[in-house]
């Protein structure tokens, strides 16, 4: 059973590494005594820059202490109670695409299984590193992440690579270009069937907001209402 958790006082005063770098971090993991390891190793943030801002041991957890958070880095294991590491990726979606400020995801699992490694890098994740790195590699990976570069375990990388090379390239669809990011965002939450209300609050904005983009998506796709536009987004695979 997962134990209940939350966003943490941290245990010395929240600042910059001795060069200056500084990152706020959520570790999603369903042991308890793993997330302490972890904290213990990287969460000096005088030493390391790296400030441990929430815990959380389930997928329901871990998308309410990152909402709360925004951290700028989660470390998320693949496989956790309520749906695993690809839902927290699914559900965390808005925040990941926020071009202001993104929350990116760094898979951090005892698991070296392409599949796994696929399915969570497909979701969203900036990477993916085994429970054998150390935590050194794993303050550099964090702070790499941060600035958006993409990081793996160095034979997992292989992995990704084969995935996509043996996937063919999407054909370019003209109608999805025409979309601005965040009309796309505003597609794939109504496709989901979320309400005007949840969009507005998942994505910062105001509902008078959301209806503009949905309009201007209606407009662009040349459809009549949000059934047609869950169709069109579903027989395109966006949902």
């Amino acid at each position: 059973m997962s134990e209940p958790t939350g966003t943490n006082e941290p245990a010395e005063q929240a600042g910059p590494s001795a060069d200056g770098r500084h990152v706020r971090v959520v570790l999603v993991d369903d042991h308890r005594m793993f997330r302490t390891g972890v904290q213990a190793e990287i969460g000096r943030t005088e030493q390391t820059g790296v400030e441990v801002v929430g815990e959380a041991a389930d997928v329901d957890q871990a998308v309410t202490v990152i909402t709360a958070t925004r951290p700028e880095v989660v470390l998320l294991d693949v496989h956790l109670p309520g749906g695993g590491g690809v839902e927290v990726l699914r559900r965390c979606a808005p925040l990941t695409a926020d071009a202001e400020r993104p929350v990116r995801f760094l898979a951090l699992s005892v698991s070296d299984a392409a599949e796994d490694v696929i399915g969570v890098i497909r979701g969203g994740a900036r990477g993916y590193v085994t429970k054998t790195i150390t935590g050194t590699d794993l303050v550099d990976s964090i702070f790499r992440v941060q600035e958006g570069d993409a990081v793996f375990s160095p034979r997992l990388a292989g992995f990704v690579l084969d995935a996509f090379a043996s996937t063919d390239a999407p054909p370019v669809d003209e109608d999805l270009d025409r979309l601005t990011q965040r009309e796309r965002e505003v597609l794939r939450l109504i496709a989901r069937g979320y309400a005007y209300k949840e969009i507005a609050r998942q994505l910062f904005i105001s509902v008078k907001t959301v209806e503009s983009h949905v309009s201007a998506v209606l407009r662009k796709l040349q459809l009549s209402n949000r059934h047609e536009l869950t169709r069109w987004a579903t027989a395109r695979r966006l949902v």
